[in-house]
């Protein structure tokens, strides 16, 4: 999408890819290579004047494959952009970094607090801190452009009020690429869309993007037979839209169920060691009513025989 968009006369673009890029245009040079490879990231970094970052998974994994390949690859970027002497890093964040912000909050401003709504989004978040550390420790310019919808076209309900089109995304990294001294940004990526606007542009625009497509033009034929008010569509009621949802919820590894507190006993989401948790299977103590919460639970209140004064265990 981007290649076509962001080619110059006196531009090259180098390109890297853990699968064979083929076939090349005049001007592009590529790469066979992970983008969590130090040495391979430092090498074709050296002479670049800008690095964009858009490697990893595109939506929701298991924690492990997002720390490895999203996490880990982003600071992978950063860090040999800074070891080969590149000046400025663009990274695809995501508006999933806010993905749990209500429609009631719209439009969601620039730089607006994080709210992940899944791994995906936690991924994008960490990413923006490594952005800011680079730039405020080592001067690099650092822009983090949280894109909506980018696709082809506008295909269900939510992305007429969220779709960044092909040539939009051009215009968009064109601009980030081009203007000068940006410093640490964390901007929108998305049309100009009639159903809008979603999130604010202030910044975008400040760099010198401003969007010329509206998937308006789609709506008649997306809408066909629903005429639901966005009230009542739950795919709208927040920014990440589908991400939201319970459905995505990933089974946890071994590795991640280790370490996750249990819940249970009297009052929600309590927490009990695992030391606790062995005890209560080894042998469970007879139920009785919790001061603190006045429901009944088996490990409510002080343990039987413990001196005046024990806490309750409930929070």
């Amino acid at each position: 999408m981007l290649r076509s968009r962001l080619a110059r006369p006196d531009r090259t673009l180098r390109l890297l890819d853990i699968k064979t890029i083929e076939p090349l245009a005049p001007g592009e040079e590529a790469v066979q290579a992970s983008a969590t490879d130090m040495a391979a990231m430092t090498e074709v970094c050296q002479g670049a004047d800008a690095v964009i970052h858009l490697a990893g998974i595109p939506g929701e994994a298991p924690w492990e494959q997002i720390l490895d390949v999203n996490i880990n690859s982003s600071y992978v970027a950063f860090e040999a952009a800074r070891r080969a002497g590149v000046p400025r890093v663009i990274f695809s964040s995501s508006n999933h970094a806010v993905g749990y912000t209500p429609r009631a909050e719209f439009p969601v401003p620039d730089y607006a607090f994080a709210k992940p709504d899944t791994y995906y989004g936690v991924s994008k978040v960490a990413t923006e801190g490594i952005a800011a550390l680079y730039h405020n420790r080592y001067g690099m310019d650092a822009i983090c452009v949280r894109i909506l919808t980018c696709t082809e076209r506008p295909v269900e309900r939510r992305a007429l009020s969220t779709w960044l089109s092909p040539d939009d995304t051009g215009r968009l990294f064109e601009a980030c690429l081009t203007a000068p001294s940006p410093g640490f940004r964390v901007i929108w990526g998305v049309s100009a869309n009639t159903r809008g606007p979603v999130v604010s542009l202030a910044e975008a625009n400040a760099l010198g993007y401003y969007p010329e497509d509206d998937a308006e033009i789609y709506a008649a034929e997306i809408l066909a037979g629903d005429d639901r008010p966005d009230e009542d569509v739950p795919e709208l009621q927040y920014l990440g839209g589908p991400f939201t949802s319970p459905d995505l919820d990933f089974p946890l590894s071994l590795a991640s169920r280790a370490a996750l507190p249990l819940r249970g006993g009297c009052g929600p989401g309590r927490r009990r060691s695992r030391r606790t948790a062995r005890r209560s299977r080894r042998g469970r103590r007879p139920a009785r009513t919790c001061p603190a919460s006045g429901t009944t639970c088996e490990t409510p209140g002080p343990r039987p025989g413990a001196r005046p004064g024990s806490r309750s265990p409930c929070r």
